[in-house]
């Protein structure tokens, strides 16, 4: 029996065709995705970012810290910035101040990931996203990873 909030985030989230279709898109690349950097990432196990990182890490992610304040976090190295990476990465999620969204959309987008997510909490950036679908990535805003992982995929999967 499903629970009370996946009923709720089932209606929510495809309470419109253009939400519908946002669900299934953002469900068909957490499918396929396989590297996360996560911009922000603190290394408070308490922040969300942390949490969320943990989560999408024991859900099988590789995931690389990008945080310049640290050397480590979830036991993967940490890097300054996006362009330090030295490995493909697939989607980007972000979880830093609307004001500096902008910048990191800049810096994914030289590194052409399949995907840059927007955490919650980032605001709305219309620019943004119409930057980066004009090369070819897919910016998803005010939506979480972890969440949408949750009830799109984990809880898929269960019935297998």
């Amino acid at each position: 029996m499903r629970s009370t909030f996946n009923s709720w985030y089932e209606k929510k989230m495809r309470a419109t065709p253009e939400l519908s279709e946002e669900t299934d898109t953002i469900e068909n690349w957490l499918d396929n995705i396989k590297t996360i950097a996560i911009v922000g990432i603190s290394r408070n196990r308490y922040k969300d970012s942390h949490f969320v990182g943990r989560y999408l890490q024991n859900a099988g992610y590789n995931i690389i810290p990008v945080n310049p304040g640290a050397d480590e976090i979830l036991g993967n190295k940490a890097y300054p910035d996006l362009k330090s990476i030295p490995e493909t990465v697939d989607a980007v999620d972000v979880f830093i101040s609307p004001d500096y969204v902008p910048e990191v959309v800049n810096q994914a987008l030289e590194i052409d990931p399949k995907v840059i997510w927007l955490q919650l909490g980032t605001g709305d950036h219309p620019d943004e996203k119409q930057k980066a679908e004009e090369a070819g990535t897919l910016l998803v805003q005010n939506r979480c990873m972890k969440v949408d992982h949750q009830f799109l995929i984990r809880d898929r999967d269960k019935g297998k």
